[in-house]
């Protein structure tokens, strides 16, 4: 395989041929190529080459790791600190006074959060909120939009969706009293195919027409790496009068996300993989701007979700905010969210279009350099099981090893790859734009194509 990237045309015949971006002229195809020449060409063309200095990069051997698991926990932005010990000093000097008088004050903190998350998932600010964490949240919008009756009551999710999602709708269903081997659909790949295809679930979730109450797909599966395709799933479902859920665990800050226009009716999230918000992050929510405003929408509630003009005359009766926000439960968790913050103004300062630009051509120059390593080899070892398509992927390139997986992925970490073993037999990868290189994914090339021979 020889991927090719659009660039524009020079005009002067004596331009380097190997300019990566070629930012003037006409259209043209270029050949990715497995040298560290041509990497460092395409790391010097780069804009967002100097974000990777704004992160702490794990050490082998006196030298940067490789990085390639922004999927599982995301990087230290070199902020975090800062952030972090901001509200210590703050909470050390002003004790309960912080909640109105830290530099930046508690009680409203997470008001900060809506406009850079509205740019990240595509939706309006009325309709973001942080809090709790992923499974949590995904509990909590199961209350409101898994409302399932004697004959609508049927969830339609992927085969194999990650196992928090599995558990949480396998007791949802036991919750409400149905079987989850009746209620819980999952549709699966094809025999021999290890991803799904758009029309086989569109035809599941119309073959299950009237009896389904939510369709609710990771945006991301986190095993294969791809993407489904949200807006026709969320149109199928609504055509069946069901509601249109997703967690983008794999999806937020790593693919192009447009929430509201898509009609999506509820999201959640985590913040500690591709938004890099430390471990355990704090999460977030989206619910559809139909939706939020509707105080006769079930949920579970806490005072926090309460209206803020008459909070704290604590009376009985629960008045929810008229936003993403009614769905709070307690007040904020400052120093997680601190660290969120961190990250997410790295994000608003390199700007979403550059870096899903950036991410694209990290990934097609990883496939690449894949396909560069099997050709070397007397039989294939190395079989991508991600989409090649650049709609249907992300940052995660998932490698299914045909032969002594888990030999190379010890030795991969041994010389100072830090990748993702799933079993039984899968290395996942993500290259993410604004830490790492088209020199990380040379290196990588390099040293796996070592192992292999």
């Amino acid at each position: 395989m020889q991927l090719l990237i659009d660039c524009h045309k020079d005009t002067k015949s004596q331009r380097n041929s190997l300019e990566p971006l070629c930012l003037r002229g006409k259209k043209e195809k270029m050949n990715y190529q497995n040298t560290l020449e041509f990497a460092k060409e395409l790391d010097a063309n780069d804009s967002l080459k100097d974000f990777r200095q704004k992160f702490f990069l794990p050490q082998h051997e006196g030298k940067d790791c490789i990085y390639f698991t922004g999927n599982s926990l995301g990087l230290q932005a070199k902020t975090t600190s800062q952030y972090v010990q901001q509200e210590l000093d703050d909470w050390a000097k002003l004790g309960v006074e912080g909640h109105f008088h830290a530099r930046k004050p508690w009680m409203p903190y997470h008001e900060i959060f809506p406009k850079q998350l509205s740019a990240i998932v595509g939706c309006r600010e009325n309709e973001v909120v942080v809090m709790n964490s992923l499974t949590v949240n995904l509990h909590l919008l199961m209350v409101s939009f898994y409302r399932p009756t004697k004959t609508r009551y049927k969830i339609i999710c992927e085969a194999k969706a990650f196992p928090s999602d599995q558990y949480a709708f396998e007791t949802q269903a036991k919750y409400h009293g149905f079987n989850p081997g009746d209620a819980v659909i999952e549709v699966s790949p094809r025999e021999g195919e290890y991803t799904l295809r758009k029309e086989d679930i569109i035809s599941a979730i119309h073959q299950h027409g009237d009896s389904v109450a939510v369709v609710l797909f990771g945006g991301v599966n986190y095993y294969t790496g791809q993407l489904f395709d949200m807006k026709a799933i969320t149109e199928a479902a609504h055509a069946v009068g069901a509601y249109a859920g997703y967690d983008l665990a794999h999806a937020a800050g790593n693919v192009e996300l447009q929430l509201h226009d898509w009609k999506v009716d509820f999201a959640c999230w985590c913040s500690y993989k591709y938004l890099n918000s430390g471990p355990g992050g704090i999460a977030g929510v989206y619910i559809n701007e139909k939706h939020v405003a509707n105080a006769d929408l079930p949920r579970f509630a806490g005072w926090w979700g309460y209206k803020k003009e008459t909070r704290f005359k604590m009376q009985k009766g629960f008045d929810p905010i008229s936003t993403a926000e009614g769905w709070q439960l307690s007040n904020a968790p400052v120093l997680s969210m601190a660290a969120h913050k961190a990250s997410l103004d790295i994000f608003e300062e390199a700007g979403m279009e550059r870096l899903h630009e950036k991410r694209k051509k990290l990934v097609d120059y990883l496939l690449f350099i894949i396909d560069d390593c099997n050709s070397k080899t007397s039989e294939k070892i190395i079989e991508v099981i991600t989409p090649a398509e650049d709609k249907e992927r992300g940052c995660q390139v998932s490698m299914l090893m045909l032969k002594n997986g888990k030999e190379i992925f010890t030795q991969l970490t041994r010389q100072g790859v830090i990748a993702d073993w799933r079993e039984p037999n899968v290395i996942r990868v993500a290259p993410v734009p604004l830490y790492n290189s088209f020199e990380d994914i040379y290196r990588f090339g390099n040293i796996i194509s070592s192992i292999i021979k």
